[in-house]
């Protein structure tokens, strides 16, 4: 499938994505020591939701739109806020705009860390520059962010956060995405890795998550959302992440937020999945 990010800003995935993004930023940034965030499919990071691309598929009334009409409850209302605020004040203008994972990045960065972002597509790559090519903590590549992602890694912090966001254009994504992750962990054991996939085949996931589970790496947090039936042909309607590392606590968390999201981003048979595939 073509997942770019243009077409689909705000909808139920990236709420999803950038929700569980932040928390792990959040935790980042709960340390006085330095990180660093690296992207390898970064996109042009801030999109225009009534723009040709997402105006024509209007997925975000049913992603952020829904989300910022919810009334959440006590439990779930500290973890969503932070992520709230920050997509509030492009959401909020004229147009409104979505902000992707390097604007969420971007309002969570302190002043000693870092942020990299890579995009190889050309006219992405100069929307990215013009919207952060002027912040000195950022730096952007335009670069297939898989064939430099082992030459940033380990950080000099030592601390920080790699995020695979690929679009899906590939017949082989999956199989270039293990190669990917499998590398940076045994490059930087310690670091966060997060990549997002979207569910059209539960096998090809399954097997993906399952080869992943025998390849050694210690910590592996599997998670899924699911706001109707997945079909082949269809309109996506699951995605999951892979998180090694990820920060403690984070699967707590999730067991609040997923189930509300769904309740509040379903639209039919929604569901979830929280599983450790190694190492809880």
């Amino acid at each position: 499938m073509n997942y770019r990010h243009e077409f689909h800003a705000g909808n139920f995935a990236d709420v999803f994505k950038h929700i569980i993004l932040s928390r792990i930023l959040l935790h980042l940034g709960a340390k006085p020591t330095p990180f660093r965030a690296i992207e390898t499919h970064a996109g042009s990071g801030i999109y225009n939701l009534l723009g040709p691309e997402a105006g024509k598929t209007a997925e975000w009334r049913g992603g952020i739109g829904k989300l910022i009409a919810a009334a959440p409850p006590p439990e779930v209302q500290p973890l969503i806020e932070p992520y709230l605020q920050i997509v509030a004040a492009l959401i909020d203008g004229e147009p409104p705009r979505y902000g992707g994972s390097p604007w969420i990045a971007k309002a969570l960065l302190r002043r000693q860390d870092k942020l990299l972002l890579c995009e190889l597509h050309p006219r992405a790559f100069a929307t990215l520059r013009d919207n952060f090519g002027y912040d000195a903590r950022i730096k952007l590549f335009q670069i297939d962010g898989y064939a430099r992602l082992k030459a940033f890694l380990p950080p000099v912090e030592r601390r920080g956060l790699v995020l695979i966001d690929p679009p899906f254009e590939a017949a082989d994504e999956f199989a270039r995405a293990t190669k990917a992750i499998e590398k940076a962990w045994r490059k930087w054991a310690t670091g966060i890795i997060m990549f997002w996939y979207p569910v059209k085949d539960a096998g090809i996931c399954a097997a993906f998550a399952a080869h992943l589970a025998g390849q050694g790496i210690k910590r592996v947090l599997r998670l899924e959302l699911q706001t109707g039936p997945p079909t082949p042909l269809g309109p996506l309607a699951r995605c999951g992440l892979i998180i090694v590392n990820p920060p403690f606590r984070l699967d707590a968390e999730a067991k609040i937020l997923l189930p509300w999201l769904c309740g509040v981003l379903g639209d039919g048979e929604p569901g979830f999945l929280i599983e450790w595939l190694s190492g809880e």
